[in-house]
């Protein structure tokens, strides 16, 4: 069996990196978001987030950032964005409102800076 040591991964402030580590944290969180490609799914979440969160056994870490509909917060416990969108969704939020809470924007100056960006 080989062993390899894990390697110094860069730092970017602010940003949680996605690995092999987060991915493992983040299995459950990110199955229960999957999970809401279905509507029944979503409409039993918005019944009881308590009961649907316990139901795919979520940190407290985990619940807390679900109850806290914080996205930051998601990523750090292990949530992948691409399932977090579908957690977004059922709140009306888009990928411009993710970015807004990321940046620690409104969503209006969020756009306006990728607007910036463009030009």
């Amino acid at each position: 069996m080989v062993i390899h040591a894990k390697a110094a991964q860069p730092a970017i402030p602010g940003t949680t990196l996605f690995d092999g580590e987060q991915a493992r944290k983040g299995y459950q969180l990110n199955k229960m978001c999957y999970s809401f490609n279905d509507a029944a799914n979503r409409a039993a979440f918005k019944a009881d987030e308590a009961a649907y969160c316990e139901r795919y056994q979520l940190t407290p870490e985990q619940r807390a950032a679900v109850e806290a509909k914080n996205v930051l917060q998601l990523i750090a416990a292990g949530g992948n964005v691409y399932y977090l969108a579908k957690f977004a969704g059922i709140f009306g939020l888009d990928v411009q409102d993710l970015g807004a809470q990321q940046t620690g924007k409104t969503k209006a100056e969020f756009i306006a800076m990728l607007a910036a960006y463009a030009h």
